[in-house]
């Protein structure tokens, strides 16, 4: 049954309509089994009986999605899935394997899916055997980008994995090359909420929503990343990997999110090499951090990043999965799995022609 609301404009006579309070306590009955999000609109929010309604729900801090993304974003996927279907991993792809699990290099533009079946004809191919059923992922990256994938070799394995990085037991490091004003702080460490909002996309919201329901989606979830600025125009001092940048205890600047950040649009834009730590493992995390801290991504248009820069088009974000580093499932080991810098930032450590 659909239920239409009523104009202000309409009068109903009493002569027409002799049990006007019987009608309105069946409709009232009606629309309060229809969803939250249907009755929104015919709804006092400020009423101390209303219900959880969109006017109530928190809102997203980090902007929409810009218009322009949806028609780039269609052709990469479009890109991705052509270039997907005739990849094939190769040896020197493969950080890692044992019996048990197997790390390898993701390239850029290709699909996780896509490596999980090029690790299986690999392995078919090696040991005559079928090997497909016990093969798991128990990483995603994001298709644009690059690095550290681990896919385990048996459903044990995986499990423990999978508990492995939902308790926050796995440490993980990014490397990503953002465009923006150069900032002030060397190293900052950002807390925030996490959510999808009423259109579906990945926002930021503020961190003293985390726990509140959102409409058709789980509640907001807390998301929090470390960064430390790793070059500016090429100027600065690349820091390699070591098992005490892995663990940055000291950072100048803590940001706990509240409200929309201000980002100057006239401010000179810079290129920025960041080493990126997350401490959850929200969708988007690190790209969603980037925006809100003014120095998107280069080439992430969903979170405004160029599309363009100094004349070149860029076909995907550049963010790279440098490391994971766990205990190992099987040996109990503490294992490290690190992917070699990608070709776009080997260029951001070099200072650029003026």
């Amino acid at each position: 049954m659909t239920i239409m609301p009523l104009s202000p404009s309409l009068s109903i006579r009493s002569s027409l309509c002799p049990n006007l309070s019987t009608i309105t306590a069946t409709v009232r009955s009606l629309s309060a089994s229809l969803p939250p999000t249907i009755m929104a609109e015919y709804i006092d929010a400020n009423s101390q009986n209303a219900p959880q309604t969109l006017a109530n729900y928190p809102k997203p801090i980090s902007p929409p999605l810009p218009a322009i993304s949806k028609h780039i974003e269609q052709s990469r996927a479009m890109s991705a899935s052509s270039r997907s279907s005739l990849f094939s991993l190769c040896r020197s792809d493969i950080l890692f394997e044992d019996q048990w699990m197997m790390a390898v290099n993701k390239p850029q533009g290709v699909y996780c899916e896509t490596i999980l079946s090029s690790v299986s004809r690999m392995l078919d191919n090696s040991d005559g055997h079928d090997s497909c059923r016990s093969l798991h992922l128990a990483n995603r990256l994001d298709r644009d980008t690059s690095g550290v994938m681990v896919i385990t070799k048996s459903h044990k394995v995986a499990a423990k994995l999978m508990k492995a990085f939902s308790s926050r037991m796995v440490t993980k490091t990014y490397i990503a090359l953002c465009i923006g004003p150069a900032p002030k702080w060397e190293k900052i460490t950002i807390k925030s909420g996490h959510g999808r909002s009423k259109f579906g996309a990945w926002r930021v919201y503020a961190a003293s929503d985390v726990g509140q329901p959102l409409p058709n989606a789980p509640p907001v979830k807390d998301m929090e990343t470390s960064f430390e600025v790793l070059s500016v125009n090429g100027l600065g001092n690349f820091k390699e990997l070591t098992e005490q940048t892995e663990k940055p205890e000291n950072n100048n600047v803590m940001i706990v999110v509240e409200e929309r950040s201000v980002v100057d649009s006239n401010a000179d834009q810079d290129e920025i090499l960041v080493r990126a730590f997350p401490r959850s493992g929200r969708t988007h995390q690190i790209r969603l951090h980037c925006q809100y801290l003014g120095m998107s991504i280069r080439g992430d248009v969903k979170y405004e990043g160029v599309h363009e820069w100094k004349g070149n088009i860029y076909d995907g974000h550049e963010l790279h999965a440098e490391s994971l580093s766990f205990e190992h499932p099987v040996t109990g080991v503490t294992v490290t799995f690190r992917a070699p810098l990608p070709s776009w930032a080997v260029p951001a450590m070099q200072p650029s022609a003026q």
